[in-house]
């Protein structure tokens, strides 16, 4: 499918793997000049894997995962997604709308054919069990969060994208949250890909990590972790650190 420069393309249902090719973004500006946000990125995340990204504000980021989630066409490249199962995303803000409920803002995803699947393991896992006829404004800013993971995985996505999902908490709830996440995606393994301005987060999180140049955004240095997630603490982390600050 065509879009304005760029491609979005289907994969094969055989083909799971999901391939960015991004030869640049320019933004208008209202002066007329152009901004040269992203100038050449070229990746691929390995089927159920765990991408994040990361590196100066403004580099360009967010950017790319909104020319991967599709919600921005005005790039030159191709980026392919596999096929038969949908993308899900977490941004920044939960986005939950305020006149429905927990269990309502999760179900508002799910195609009809799936709007009386039961979603009461997944709300245990993210502790919302009791909360389910909550409204957002009954809610911690953590909660929400936690709401926003529920809505994400119960469409069983074959791709993830998270933008910060964890920014303007306070450590102790993020953390949490990290190892929530974490269960969640071991124990329903999908795509995932995520953007962090934390290096430590990405580090502990990912199976790799990407780092961006100043923008006009390039890969500076790809980072692949093979050491087990519980391994990665004091001196082990801090080498990982290390390597992905460069």
């Amino acid at each position: 499918m065509p879009i304005a420069g760029g491609r979005l393309v289907s994969e094969s249902s055989q083909t799971q793997a999901v391939s960015v090719n991004i030869r640049g973004r320019h933004f208008r500006l209202g002066d007329g000049k152009s901004l040269h946000v992203v100038d050449a990125l070229n990746f691929t995340l390995p089927p159920k894997s765990f991408t994040c990204i990361t590196g100066p504000s403004g580099c360009g980021k967010t950017s790319t995962l909104r020319m991967i989630l599709g919600l921005d066409q005005q790039y030159e490249g191709e980026i392919a997604l596999p096929a038969g199962g949908p993308v899900a995303a977490v941004f920044q803000e939960p986005r939950l709308l305020p006149w429905r409920t927990v269990e309502q803002n999760i179900r508002l995803v799910l195609p009809d054919s799936r709007q009386n699947a039961s979603i009461d393991e997944l709300l245990v896992e993210l502790g919302l069990g009791e909360m389910r006829n909550f409204y957002p404004n009954q809610l911690s800013l953590g909660l929400a969060r936690r709401a926003a993971l529920a809505r994400a995985f119960v469409l069983q996505p074959q791709l993830l994208v998270l933008d910060e999902p964890f920014v303007s908490l306070d450590e102790a709830t993020a953390e949490r949250l990290r190892q929530v996440l974490m269960r969640l995606w071991q124990a329903r393994p999908t795509t995932a890909l995520m953007v962090t301005h934390n290096v430590e987060e990405a580090v502990r999180l990912a199976d790799r990590v990407l780092v961006f140049s100043d923008r006009p955004a390039r890969i500076a240095r790809t980072v692949d972790i093979d050491v087990p997630r519980a391994e990665r603490q004091g001196r082990v982390l801090h080498d990982l650190i290390g390597r992905v600050q460069g």
